[in-house]
C-alpha cells in the first residue's frame, strides 16, 4: 500500500470525485531510465493494478540504445535492430510517451515536455504534474569549439551515427576504387578517430577490422592503402583498464597499421583536411568524434542544484540533494562513492555504476512510498574490459589483466549478460553464431539516409539529396537525415523552389553534431519503434 502522504497528481481522464494516485515520472528512456521503471513496475505490480500508483516514461525515442554493442553494429557483427530494446515491449505496464523534456519545477512538482505532435501542431511544451520525479536524461557529446567540426564529423553515441558511419567507410571504399583522382583516393581512405577512450579505440578497433575484410572485394584496394588514425590529447588510451594494459592496446593497434597519436589534439577539420596540434595535415573524409560526454542540457533548466560539471548532486541513497522525491543515477546524476579512501569520491559515471544504481534506486523509491528506509549506494569498482576488434581485447578485472582472445571472450560474454531482455541476447548470440560460420556483409545501404531521393526525381521534382551522394558530403546525422527526407504536411513551397533556397524539404540545415553546447538532449534521437511494421534503415 502507498503512505506517500505528499501532493499528488490528478490522472488526467479521470472523473470528479475519483480517488488521485501517486505519479512516478521517469524522464529518460536510457538504461537508467528503463531499467529503473522496469523495476519499478515488478515491485509495485499491485499498486499499479489497483490504480493507486502511475509510471509515466517521457522519453526522446521509442527504445533504448545498449551503447557498448555500437562498435559491433557498426562492424556489422550485430544487427543494428537488435542493440536497442523497444520500450513500450519490455515497459507494459507504464505509459510511454515520446517526447523531452524541456524543463522541471520541482518546487511545484511539474515538468514540461514536447512531442512530435506537439510541435506538428505549434502548441510547445505540455505540462504534466508528478509525485516522484526520476531524471534520467542521460549525456550528449562533449564537443570543443574546433573549426570544421560541426560541418564535417560525426559522433558515435547512437545507433544511427552507427550506421550511418558504416555506410560512410564502406562508401569511402567505393569512391577511391573507382577515382581516378589520387588525393580523392587517399582521402577517402583516411580516417580520424578523436578520442581514445572506450568509445573511440573499439569504434576505431571494429570498423578497421570491417574495412580491412572488405578489401578482399576491391581488384585495387590493399589493407596498406587504408590509413586509420587515432587522436588522443593524453598521453595514454583505455585509462579504465590501467596503464599496463593501456600500454598493450597502443602495441596491438600500431602492429595493425593504425596511427595512434599520444599527447595530441584536433585543432581544425575544415575542407576535409583534419589539422592536428603536431603539425599534421591529414586530408580526409571520415573524422569520428568522441572526445567524451558531459550531462545533458536539461538539468540546468531545472531548480534542482547542480554541481560544478553540470551533474545533479545527489545523495548516496540517489536522492536529489536538499530535494525530497526527486531521484537520480547514471550519467546525470553525481553520487558520492561510499566505498572510496578519498572523501568527496564521486561513483564514475559509467555503465557499471549505471547498472546498479538502478537495483537501488527503484527499491529506494519503493521504499519511500511504503514508508521505509531508504539503502545506501555502495559498490566497488570491479574493472573494465575492451574490445580491440574481432577475438583481440584487454580487461583488468578484480586484479587481473587479460589480453587477446580472452579479453574479447570475456568483454562477449559480460555485455551480453547485462543486454537487456532473453529476447535480445538470444538474438544477438545467435548473430554471433552465424557470423562465425559464414562471412561478414559488405554492403553500403546508405540511400536509406534519403529514401525519397529516387521518388522525387521519378515525380518530376528535385531530389533532396542525390541518388549517389556527392563525395563532398559528411556522413548526415539521424537529424538531418529525418528533416531531409519527412514529408510535408502543410502548405508550403513545392520541392524544386524549397531545393532551390537549399533545402528541397523545406526542412532547417541541422549540424551533424549534436554535443555543441544549447542542444535539447535527444533532439537527434527521435526515431522509428524497431518493432514497427514497415520499411526500416536497420536501426529501426
Amino acid at each position: 500500500m502507498v503512505k506517500a502522504a505528499h501532493s499528488r497528481a490528478t490522472n488526467p481522464g479521470t472523473t470528479p470525485g475519483t480517488p488521485s494516485r501517486t505519479r512516478i515520472l521517469v524522464a529518460g528512456g536510457g538504461y537508467v531510465g528503463m531499467y529503473t521503471a522496469i523495476r519499478l513496475q515488478q515491485q509495485l505490480r499491485r499498486e499499479l493494478e489497483q490504480g493507486e500508483v502511475e509510471i509515466v516514461v517521457v522519453s526522446p525515442a521509442p527504445y533504448m540504445t545498449y551503447q557498448p554493442f555500437l562498435p559491433e553494429a557498426a562492424a556489422g557483427s550485430i544487427s543494428p535492430r537488435h542493440v536497442v530494446v523497444p520500450l513500450r515491449r519490455v515497459l507494459n505496464r507504464c505509459k510511454i510517451v515520446i517526447g523531452e523534456v524541456r524543463s522541471v519545477d520541482h518546487a511545484k512538482r511539474t515538468a514540461s515536455f514536447t512531442t512530435l505532435a506537439s510541435e506538428e501542431e505549434g502548441a510547445g511544451a505540455v505540462p504534466i504534474r508528478y509525485d516522484e520525479l526520476v531524471l534520467a536524461p542521460g549525456s550528449i557529446s562533449r564537443t570543443l569549439p574546433v573549426p570544421g567540426l560541426a560541418e564535417y564529423a560525426i559522433g558515435f553515441k547512437t545507433v544511427e551515427e552507427a550506421i550511418g558511419l558504416r555506410n560512410h567507410v564502406i562508401e569511402q571504399m567505393d569512391i577511391a576504387s573507382s577515382t581516378r583522382e589520387p588525393a580523392l583516393r587517399d582521402a577517402a581512405l583516411t580516417f580520424v578517430v578523436v578520442g581514445g577512450g572506450y568509445a573511440g579505440v573499439e569504434a576505431l578497433a571494429e570498423l578497421e577490422d570491417m574495412a580491412r575484410y572488405a578489401t578482399r572485394y576491391y581488384h585495387n584496394i590493399k589493407p596498406a592503402d587504408l590509413k586509420w588514425v587515432l587522436v588522443e590529447a593524453s598521453d595514454r588510451i583505455l585509462p579504465e583498464v590501467g596503464e599496463a594494459m593501456g600500454t598493450y592496446a597502443i602495441r596491438e593497434l600500431r602492429a595493425r597499421n593504425i596511427d595512434v597519436r599520444l599527447g595530441t589534439r584536433l585543432d581544425s577539420c575544415e575542407n576535409r583536411v583534419a589539422v592536428l596540434s603536431d603539425g599534421s595535415r591529414l586530408p580526409t573524409r571520415t573524422v569520428v568524434w568522441t572526445a567524451g560526454v558531459k550531462p545533458a542540457p536539461v538539468l540546468a533548466a531545472t531548480d534542482l542544484p547542480l554541481n560544478e560539471r553540470g551533474r545533479l548532486k545527489c545523495t548516496a541513497e540517489l536522492t536529489v540533494e536538499g530535494a525530497e522525491h526527486a531521484w537520480s543515477a547514471g550519467d546525470a546524476a553525481a553520487v558520492p562513492d561510499v566505498t572510496a579512501q578519498v572523501p568527496g569520491t564521486e561513483c564514475a559515471p559509467n555503465a557499471q555504476h549505471a547498472v546498479r544504481q538502478t537495483k537501488v534506486l527503484a527499491e529506494n523509491i519503493v521504499a519511500s512510498l511504503r514508508g521505509q528506509p531508504l539503502k545506501t549506494y555502495a559498490h566497488k569498482y570491479v574493472g573494465s574490459v575492451a574490445s580491440l576488434g574481432l577475438h583481440k581485447g584487454v580487461a583488468h578485472v578484480y586484479g587481473r589483466k587479460l589480453k587477446g582472445y580472452p579479453a574479447w571472450l570475456m568483454h562477449r560474454a559480460y555485455h551480453l549478460s547485462r543486454m537487456p531482455t532473453f529476447n535480445r541476447k538470444a538474438r544477438i548470440l545467435a548473430e554471433w553464431t552465424l557470423s562465425g560460420l559464414f562471412k561478414r556483409e559488405i554492403v553500403s545501404l546508405g540511400s536509406l539516409e534519403h529514401p525519397r531521393a529516387e521518388f522525387e526525381l521519378a515525380a518530376g521534382g528535385v531530389p533532396s539529396r542525390p541518388l549517389a551522394r556527392r563525395h563532398e558530403d559528411p556522413p548526415m546525422s539521424a537529424r538531418e537525415s529525418r528533416r531531409r527526407q519527412a514529408p510535408r504536411t502543410g502548405p508550403g513551397p513545392s520541392a524544386a523552389s524549397a531545393a532551390a533556397s537549399g533545402d528541397a524539404l523545406g526542412g532547417t540545415q541541422g549540424g551533424t553534431q549534436g554535443g555543441t553546447p544549447g542542444d535539447t538532449p535527444g533532439e537527434d534521437r527521435r526515431r522509428r519503434d524497431p518493432d514497427a511494421p514497415g520499411p526500416g534503415s536497420g536501426a529501426g
